[in-house]
């Protein structure tokens, strides 16, 4: 299985998984229903009405992120 998880600019973090399946769970450990998800948006931004999820939010409080991936050799 192989995960990428892509910093959006000023929006969520992207969590694809290509084959296989995710998981992701709350802070007591208990698992949130994605099944047949390949697929899905976390939000950074703190604004969401669907924690942990995106809800698009970021766009309208003006979320901005620096997260550019340091530049090797730097």
């Amino acid at each position: 299985m192989r995960v990428t998880i892509t910093a959006k600019k000023n929006g969520p973090n992207r969590v694809e998984v290509t084959d296989g399946e995710i998981k992701l769970l709350d802070a007591e450990g208990k698992e949130f229903d994605l099944k047949g998800k390949t697929a899905f948006s976390l939000c950074r931004c703190g604004q969401s009405q669907n924690k942990p999820f995106c809800d698009g939010s970021h766009g309208r409080v003006g979320f901005q992120a620096d997260d550019s991936a340091p530049r090797a050799g730097g």
